[in-house]
């Protein structure tokens, strides 16, 4: 599914119009992305936790050469699924 397809969906699941639900994934987005930026949680009782995951620098190898090289330290957005959504999808 990708965004036209949801936003239709849940366009005709809410009975909102597809401008006004495009607006409110949006605004989801967008909110989700600014508590991540300060790496705060977004945690959604039954469906999941949007938070931020952090990876310490480390040595890799470059596939090609086989040259040891440093990998700086990062932070990566994470979902993880909560128990409800975990039920219903082996359900």
């Amino acid at each position: 599914m990708n965004k036209n397809e949801l936003i239709a969906a849940m366009a005709e699941q809410a009975g909102l119009s597809k401008k006004d639900t495009e607006k409110a994934l949006k605004a989801f987005t967008d909110v989700v992305a600014e508590e991540l930026k300060k790496d705060g949680k977004v945690q959604l009782v039954g469906f999941g936790t949007f938070e931020v995951s952090n990876r310490a620098a480390r040595e890799g190898r470059n596939p090609q050469s086989g040259e040891v090289m440093k990998i700086a330290a990062s932070k990566a957005p994470k979902f993880k699924a909560g128990k409800a959504l975990k039920d219903m999808i082996n359900a």
